[in-house]
């Protein structure tokens, strides 16, 4: 009895394409993104003031702040923004600490995103522990003590 052994397909050297371009297609979206906004804080000229700078955008002043006479959770964070993007970390923090690390992590972002574009890199992972609840509520607690600290800023 002869026994033939089964041919057996090998597979594939390279995954079809939507395998290879799925990581290149999430990170695309955050690397303009991220991109985008550092492009428009670096162009922005901080306000003095620590507050206000979106106003050069023609966004209105911020209704917090109008009805209360206290400043927003985000008020300063286009300043900030605009401080980080200009290289000045420094005044940045001092300016509003919440906008100083969204600054920070949005730079962060677009260097993982755009090592991802050209690497094929899975970021996906990242993003899954950037959006645990534990992340989550860290940065909700940061973010209210820095309104807290905005609020003595510019109130006090």
């Amino acid at each position: 009895m002869t026994s033939q052994a089964t041919p057996t397909t090998a597979p594939p050297l390279t995954p079809p394409w939507h395998a290879r371009w799925h990581n290149r297609l999430v990170a695309l979206p955050i690397f303009l993104v991220g991109s985008t906004v550092l492009g428009l804080a670096a162009w922005l000229t901080p306000n003095g003031a620590g507050l206000g700078t979106h106003r050069q955008l023609g966004l209105p002043p911020c209704q917090f702040e109008q009805v209360t006479g206290i400043p927003c959770a985000t008020c300063g964070c286009t300043t900030s923004f605009s401080h980080a993007a200009n290289g000045s970390l420094l005044d940045a923090f001092i300016t509003q600490p919440f906008g100083a690390l969204l600054a920070v992590m949005t730079a962060m972002a677009v260097l993982i995103a755009g090592y991802a574009l050209v690497t094929n890199m899975q970021i996906i992972p990242i993003i899954r522990f950037m959006t645990r609840g534990k992340v989550i509520a860290i940065m909700v607690g940061y973010m209210l003590i820095a309104w807290g600290y905005t609020i003595a800023q510019h109130v006090g």
